[in-house]
């Protein structure tokens, strides 16, 4: 078993956070997989981001806000 960082995006509105996860990698079929944890961390910070909570999400994550480009 291996385990390897990477960063996952969450989008929510107008907002994207960048959340820090750790990989399972296994000999399985089912791999690479979260960790129930880290599973529970994305949630949380979708649903902060739903209700505009950037504390809460900032706890885990790096939060940025998206600017539309008129081309």
């Amino acid at each position: 078993m291996r385990k390897k960082r990477r960063t996952k995006l969450v989008h929510e509105g107008k907002y994207v956070a960048e959340v820090d996860v750790e990989l399972v990698e296994t000999d399985d079929e089912w791999s690479p997989y979260l960790s129930l944890e880290d599973a529970y961390k994305l949630d949380d910070v979708r649903e902060a981001l739903r209700r505009g909570d950037l504390k809460s999400a900032g706890r885990y994550s790096r939060i940025f806000t998206l600017t539309p480009v008129a081309i």
